[in-house]
């Protein structure tokens, strides 16, 4: 089986999240001045995730996927406990295998077994079970507004990338960064809490759509899974 690298943006998007250009129909964009500042756009969004007391109500996250990727469908379960996770991503009869334990971790695909590299660490652990409770509003540059084909977005910028959030539902939309960039084409809503759907991700030379078939919130999950 090939070799297949999923960035974890499935997250921060959501981390799905620019080395190369996502190749989407040319938009018309422009700024807009604004006074919005970068925590009213994060307190918008927590808001229309469902809330942000929902969200740290949230301890453990069970969230299965199905990705289509150079024409072979790739089917993903990831379990989440604070900043440890587990994602199996198996086709064909093979399987890969991701697992962080808070400290450390480890790849292992078709049998060959390789640590995660000790520069990825230091971001792994400020990693939560839900990834929009990582944003920090010190984080970002710059807040502003930005019409694309008329509809106005609210746009937050770092060091990482730059991310859109629909400013009528307060949603993330798209994200770029350095790891790849990432478009949420719909939301589903589990137990109050809004998740993305369906997502078209580009990075390392693969176009991915990514299309959560479950979630499972605070049950299923134990430590001996980060093993």
């Amino acid at each position: 089986m090939k070799k297949i690298i999923i960035p974890f943006f499935c997250a921060v998007f959501f981390s799905a999240t620019v080395t190369a250009q996502q190749k989407a129909a040319p938009v018309k964009a422009s700024a807009v001045q604004t006074a919005i500042t970068p925590q009213q756009i994060i307190d918008k969004y927590y808001k229309a995730l469902g809330g942000k007391d929902k969200l740290m109500a949230i301890k453990t996250s069970i969230i299965d996927n199905t990705l289509s990727i150079q024409g072979m469908e790739v089917s993903m379960s990831t379990k989440k406990m604070g900043n440890k996770f587990r994602s199996e991503q198996s086709m064909m009869g093979q399987k890969m295998i991701q697992v962080f334990d808070g400290e450390k971790g480890y790849a292992d695909q078709m049998g060959q077994k390789m640590d995660i590299p000790a520069d990825k660490i230091p971001e792994l652990k400020k990693s939560k079970v839900i990834d929009a409770l990582g944003y920090e509003a010190s984080n970002f540059k710059t807040a502003n507004v930005e019409k694309i084909d008329g509809k106005d977005y609210n746009v937050l910028v770092s060091d990482k990338g730059k991310f859109y959030f629909d400013a009528a539902t307060g949603l993330l939309y798209k994200s770029e960064a350095k790891e790849g960039n990432a478009l949420v084409k719909s939301y589903m809503t589990v137990d109050g809490i809004q998740f993305p759907a369906e997502i078209e991700a580009e990075g390392n030379g693969q176009k991915v759509i990514i299309k959560t078939t479950k979630v499972v919130l605070n049950s299923g999950v134990t430590d001996a899974d980060f093993k």
